[in-house]
């Protein structure tokens, strides 16, 4: 067989290898039918292969991101997208300039802000009726576990200062009880029965607008942390997942998430399944699958809903009552994750507070009690904070740590709205990816974006020096919890296929393997570690074709051609 393309000229970083090796690959039918030197690989050289001079560059695996939102992150960029506020007042000009130029809207919603942004991560409903008097506003935050509204929508909502907190939420109040302007987890919801619904056609197209942003980060599979069942006349996600592979407009290889709803009880997986099963009777299952479920086990830190073994503190050092919310009770969750993994499902945990990860841990060894070893590839995610006595228990009950890298650095949030109000000595035992793989964890990553950059290059670089680009901080936490670059990458690629259950087709550049890759600019392996994050994708190929190339007109395009596998 003659290959149809060659890359030649360039670094070569198989994943089997210890590091790169100046080599070619050859692509036939969108697979790797060759590596090796390019004198090697002559005879499938013939008249018709295209030459692809890469003049020096580092082909890698394709990156595959294991917990990321596309779908919502692609809506809310066509909404009041305010994630690239850097004060509060760039954030209320961006809130101001968008109502102004869509005065048909009957409700400002979008995503986006920063907490650390607002004294106490918590922004005033009274800064919004400054700009915008006439109409609702509902603005998720970027971590997405809480909203600012404006005074028009509690009004519309109905959330008065009679208003109880709901279960799993609370709300900020004024001294007399009135709602203040933010509100976490839960409480979100209270405003679902009055604001718009996302129709069908906003969310096909923030798909395909998420898609175009990740292939120029050289992503080429991901993991959707979160696909709801629709209610209302809300669009079915896994539905527009379902008509752009049908379609030939999703490029990317897709798992799906289904979303555990903590209110539907046992009798959801029923459903879950059936649609799993109606995914898999449409589609390869390395095109397009949705075998995984979400279930979020707490909060977040920053808003003290991160459930945590030891007590928050208040704001003069001293403890409180409060260790944050689990949103199931530990018995209730050992009993339907057993169910879910007795119906050959993977779990997807959102476990962040030390608490959460051991609920979901033992909510694991209760399910490997019942059903044995079921090779269904669970995996937490985030794990902010991990007990020392939980950090063996990953690999022997054989649970991937799902790494968001990227966060594990100091920065304002974590500076200045969690580490004060963490129990002492609770900074070194954040993120603890190299005590998880010194433990023998199988180590997954992703990005969680919107929360934050989907790109996979930054978040390596954060995993291997503990501290984000050019900041004169100290790494966060002892050295021993840096990352080599192998393991980052690796990570990044072969370790997120194989929790996508990808590995025999990607992952790896080897013989017989899909041709899903990415170039980058320069070598990894040959820079300082401070300048990782230098280094930009400048093509992106799934199944033997090139989907991204930076620069090329209408950059970060993919096109529409079939792709191969």
């Amino acid at each position: 067989m003659h290959a149809e393309t060659l890359l030649e000229n360039g670094w070569l970083y198989t994943g089997i290898d210890a590091g790169p090796i100046r080599a070619s690959l050859a692509i036939a039918d969108g697979r790797i039918i060759a590596v090796g030197p390019g004198s090697s690989l002559e005879d499938v050289v013939g008249a018709e292969t295209r030459r692809v001079d890469l003049q020096g560059q580092l082909v890698v695996p394709g990156f595959q991101d294991a917990h990321i939102h596309p779908v919502f992150a692609g809506i809310e960029m066509l909404q009041c997208d305010l994630t690239g506020a850097g004060t509060a007042e760039e954030a209320l000009a961006v809130i101001a300039e968008y109502a102004a130029s869509h005065p048909e809207e009957p409700w400002i919603l979008g995503a986006g802000w920063s907490m650390e942004l607002f004294p106490g991560g918590t922004p005033l409903r009274q800064q919004l009726d400054a700009v915008v008097p006439d109409r609702p506003v509902l603005l998720q935050n970027r971590d997405h576990h809480g909203a600012w509204a404006n005074t028009a929508a509690f009004q519309a909502a109905n959330i008065t200062a009679q208003t109880p907190d709901p279960e799993g939420g609370r709300l900020e109040r004024e001294a007399d009880g009135t709602p203040a302007g933010t509100v976490h987890e839960g409480a979100v919801d209270l405003f679902n029965r009055v604001k718009p619904e996302i129709p069908y056609d906003l969310a096909y197209r923030g798909l395909l607008k998420a898609q175009r942003e990740l292939l120029a980060q050289g992503i080429t599979a991901w993991q959707d942390a979160w696909v709801p069942v629709p209610e209302g006349g809300h669009a079915d996600h896994l539905g527009v997942y379902m008509d752009a592979a049908a379609a030939g407009e999703l490029l990317v290889r897709v798992t799906i998430c289904q979303w555990w709803d903590r209110t539907a009880g046992p009798g959801q997986l029923e459903d879950i399944r059936d649609r799993r099963d109606a995914v898999a009777a449409a589609f390869e299952p390395w095109q397009l699958k949705a075998s995984s479920v979400k279930v979020m086990v707490d909060g977040v830190a920053e808003n003290y809903t991160a459930a945590m073994h030891h007590v928050y503190l208040d704001h003069h050092g001293h403890p409180t009552e409060n260790r944050g919310i689990e949103f199931f009770d530990p018995q209730e969750m050992k009993q339907f994750v057993t169910a879910i993994d007795a119906e050959g499902m993977q779990v997807h945990f959102h476990a962040l507070g030390d608490r959460a990860v051991t609920d979901a841990l033992d909510a694991l060894a209760a399910a490997r009690l019942e059903n044995g070893s079921s090779g269904n590839r669970h995996h937490l995610a985030h794990l902010q904070v991990v007990r020392p006595e939980d950090v063996p228990r990953f690999a022997q009950l054989q649970a991937a740590a799902n790494m968001q890298a990227l966060w594990a650095c100091h920065e304002d949030q974590l500076d200045t709205l969690t580490l004060p109000f963490l129990e002492p000595g609770a900074e070194e035992r954040h993120y603890p990816f190299g005590e998880l793989a010194a433990h023998g964890s199988r180590l997954v990553a992703g990005s969680d974006w919107p929360v934050s950059t989907a790109d996979p290059v930054a978040a390596i670089h954060v995993a291997v020096n503990r501290r984000s680009p050019g900041s004169d901080l100290p790494p966060l936490g002892a050295d021993s919890q840096k990352l080599s670059l192998k393991q980052s990458l690796d990570a990044y690629t072969q370790g997120s296929a194989w929790i996508n259950g990808l590995e025999e087709q990607t992952g790896t550049l080897e013989r017989g393997k899909l041709a899903d890759l990415a170039v980058l600019d320069a070598n990894l392996f040959d820079l300082d570690p401070e300048d990782l994050h230098r280094v930009r994708v400048t093509q992106t190929w799934i199944g033997g074709k090139c989907v991204y190339q930076l620069g090329a007109a209408g950059s970060a395009a993919a096109t529409h051609a079939a792709v191969a596998g």
